[in-house]
């Protein structure tokens, strides 16, 4: 399988049908924004800390995998200057909406977060990546691009899934079933289920997703060369996983690019 283009279809039709990650935010929001009283989120439901993103007015913001007419179109709004980059169509769509009809500094692209290739060494202050790193099998390409599209000091702000989600089955419980452990880390679909699991996530038609273990979400970015200066964890809530009574689905960092060190000169 494919697993990029399966979920940039699955995407699409998630846009399409009307999911609560593609309702673009109004035109009273668009104006709040300009004024100066905005909010996004980096994972289901707390707001990112406005001190995260410092002085947004002016910079070069990269939304990474966040289309759907929400927080790329109030960080124009704020003030940035913003590219919105995502694998589905419909979710671009969204975005490039909202920046016509309110004349925002808002660019769309369609690609694959792995790859910013596209984008030249050091071109951005700031990358915007909400809770989106579970549709690719392997985060580490990801924190590696992010790190090279952004200028030293630049400033990565992503949400996460903690891995420990991928533990259950969350269709089974939300039905009444018991919330029992069923699946092994690391999570893949369709590779880790089987049986019903299996038919039923064939017959959805929905996105593949994949657990990323704690080493590979933070310190695959130190790896990469940032250092994380500042951390939240989020709940959900009870209508979308039972597990959000036993601890939070999510999590979100800010990481900060480390400058290369200067080489000594020659004596």
């Amino acid at each position: 399988m494919d697993v990029f283009e399966h979920n940039r279809q699955a995407w699409n039709r998630e846009s399409a049908a009307g999911s609560p990650w593609a309702q673009p935010v109004s035109g009273e929001a668009i104006e709040r924004a300009r004024s100066g009283v905005w909010e996004v989120i980096l994972t289901p439901t707390q707001h990112v800390p406005k001190p995260w993103f410092g002085e947004l007015a002016g910079l070069h913001v990269l939304c990474l995998a966040s289309g759907g007419g929400q927080q790329a179109p109030l960080l124009a709004a704020a003030g940035a200057d913003v590219v919105s980059f995502d694998l589905s169509e419909e979710q671009l769509a969204k975005d490039h909406a909202l920046a016509t009809r309110h004349h925002l500094r808002l660019e769309c692209v369609r690609g694959n977060m792995v790859d910013l290739s596209r984008f030249s060494n050091e071109s951005f202050d700031l990358v915007f990546h909400p809770a989106s790193n579970l549709f690719v099998p392997d985060v580490l390409p990801v924190w590696r691009e992010c790190q090279r599209v952004l200028r030293p000091n630049g400033r990565l702000l992503a949400g996460m899934m903690n891995p420990c989600f991928y533990l259950f089955d969350h269709d089974e419980a939300s039905a009444g079933g018991p919330l029992l452990v069923r699946y092994p880390l690391p999570y893949q679909e369709p590779a880790s289920l089987s049986g019903e699991s299996l038919s039923r996530w064939i017959a959805s038609q929905t996105t593949a997703q994949f657990s990323h273990s704690l080493q590979t979400q933070i310190g695959g970015q130190t790896a990469a060369g940032f250092a994380i200066i500042d951390f939240y964890e989020d709940r959900w809530n009870v209508e979308a996983t039972p597990i959000n009574a036993l601890f939070p689905a999510a999590f979100a960092t800010l990481a900060i690019k480390q400058p290369r060190e200067a080489k000594a000169p020659r004596s």
